[in-house]
């Protein structure tokens, strides 16, 4: 009997959906209070998901997702910042 691997699914702040981990962008605040995008998925400190999408990104900023996940209140430049880091390296790829 074949052993069947689980793949860990996350929801995203955006649209509310579920999907594989891998499909996801974690966004990561450090121990030090440091917001960044983690496309490794390895970085220390508390993680939120968000699909690669800039309509997702949109809805989570709207919504307030990131400062939902995080419990904590996050500065416009702290937006900016990550949707740089989430869009425009894609553009010149």
């Amino acid at each position: 009997m074949m052993k069947i691997k689980k793949i860990p699914q996350r929801m995203c702040l955006g649209c509310q959906e579920s999907r594989p981990k891998k499909e996801m962008v974690r966004i990561v605040r450090s121990p030090e209070g440091e917001f960044s995008v983690d496309f490794t998925g390895k970085k220390p400190g508390r993680g939120a998901y968000i699909c690669h999408k800039r309509e997702c990104f949109d809805k989570a900023k709207k919504s307030h997702g990131l400062e939902r996940s995080f419990k904590s209140p996050i500065d416009a430049a702290v937006y900016d910042l990550l949707e740089r880091e989430l869009f425009e390296d894609k553009a010149e790829g």
